[in-house]
């Protein structure tokens, strides 16, 4: 059972970090850390509370709610990619702090804070039916949690040296890179909200993710064939 645990949570903890990832370089990191770790102690309250009862949250509410939030930041930054990468390549523009519109420059940036606070929250309530189910099932709680625990070490350490290198992609290509993946999870769970399910079930996220980018490539090409040319100066015939 520590094996299961540990692969079913893996996957749980992949999109998690990969949000809080993107959510971090797009609009900053202490935000994102503060929402992530509020998510993450509203996660332990309930589970110390409620227990195995913990199953009985209505998860699809949550993924709808979380789902919808981040499809509606997703395309808006993809839209702003698309923008910025028909302009001005993969090379992005300007510096990093300078292209940050949008984000408060002090204080708390709460969009950041709303979109890592209830991804861990979903996330981690989907690891947490995982360790239920398979632990009460087979009556090795502990071999589960552990399972989940290590998963958890393994996709955090990997986030955390994967940090740097996403810190230094060009912006306009990590604006269009995050919009594409927040607007890929977004569907999947605003589908998954309201009770359909997916070929695959998280299978689904690839070819969904594939659409996306072959939507984002086609609209760069359109807009890179409708910028006005420059005019030619100089030209004497």
């Amino acid at each position: 059972m520590f094996v299961v645990s540990f692969l079913g949570a893996t996957v749980e903890f992949i999109e998690m970090v990969i949000i809080i990832i993107g959510v971090g370089s797009i609009r900053g990191w202490r935000s994102t850390w503060l929402g992530a770790l509020a998510g993450l102690a509203i996660l332990a309250v309930l589970v110390l509370i409620l227990g195995s009862a913990v199953q009985a949250v209505p998860i699809d509410l949550l993924r709808l709610l979380v789902g919808t939030l981040l499809l509606i930041f997703g395309l808006q930054w993809l839209g702003k990619g698309i923008q910025r990468v028909s302009r001005h390549g993969l090379r992005g523009m300007g510096s990093r702090e300078a292209s940050r519109e949008g984000v408060p420059s002090s204080g708390m940036d709460w969009t950041a804070f709303a979109l890592a606070f209830k991804a861990v929250l979903l996330e981690g309530l989907e690891v947490a039916f995982i360790v239920i189910s398979v632990g009460v099932a087979s009556r090795v709680l502990t071999s589960a949690t552990l399972g989940a625990t290590a998963a958890f070490v393994v996709v955090a350490g990997a986030g955390l040296l994967a940090r740097t290198q996403v810190e230094r992609i060009p912006r306009s290509a990590l604006q269009l890179v995050v919009g594409t993946l927040l607007s890929t999870f977004g569907t999947f769970w605003s589908v998954q909200g309201v009770g359909i399910s997916w070929p695959g079930d998280d299978l689904a996220l690839v070819p969904l993710l594939g659409w996306y980018l072959l939507a984002a490539a086609v609209y760069v090409r359109l807009l890179r064939r409708a910028a006005p040319k420059p005019a030619l100066e100089g030209v004497h015939l």
